[in-house]
């Protein structure tokens, strides 16, 4: 994220600005995220949804 620490909603805003700013939400269903590589190295898998992300964020959260 290039930030120091951050709280757990503070990193899910950034996601979502990141998501948001790449376009990566699937235009057929906007709930569905469409990982790109950096995605992929964190939810695992090339999709997922809003809320999946939130359970496979949680793996890289203190």
């Amino acid at each position: 994220m290039g930030e120091g620490k951050l709280a757990r909603g503070e990193v899910v805003s950034k996601i979502w600005e990141y998501i948001k700013a790449g376009k990566l939400q699937n235009p057929d269903d906007r709930r569905e995220i469409l990982a790109d590589d950096k995605l992929r190295a964190v939810f695992g898998k090339d999709k997922v949804t809003m809320f999946e992300m939130n359970k496979h964020l949680a793996r890289h959260l203190k």
